[in-house]
């Protein structure tokens, strides 16, 4: 099981390979954009979700779909992560911060 760490990046990175569960790094991390986004929309808000389930999906990697407490583990990760970044990114929405990208990480227990 995974615990997760919301951070806030100054700099931009792009996603990467995802991680398989069984070899992610302690700390796995993906940056969401979001400036081309306007956040005061209802469009854009959706997008910058869509992106943050991506990012998710990313840190949290995957699990042998013979590996039943792996998927599990994967699945809480991600619901885990998604509502974490999801309140970062609903605090920049309210706020509309738009110059500084959200960081998605994922420190494993």
């Amino acid at each position: 099981m995974k615990k997760l760490l919301i951070l806030a990046a100054l700099a931009a990175a792009s996603f990467g390979q995802p991680a398989l569960a069984q070899t992610a790094s302690a700390n796995p991390t993906v940056v969401v954009q979001h400036g081309d986004l306007d956040l005061k929309t209802e469009r854009g808000a959706r997008t910058l979700d869509r992106r943050i389930w991506r990012a998710a999906v990313e840190v949290c990697g995957t699990a042998s779909d013979f590996d039943i407490a792996g998927k599990n583990d994967i699945r809480e990760c991600r619901r885990e992560t998604r509502l974490l970044a999801a309140a970062q990114a609903d605090a920049m929405i309210a706020s509309v911060a738009r110059g500084e990208p959200i960081r998605v990480s994922s420190i494993a227990k």
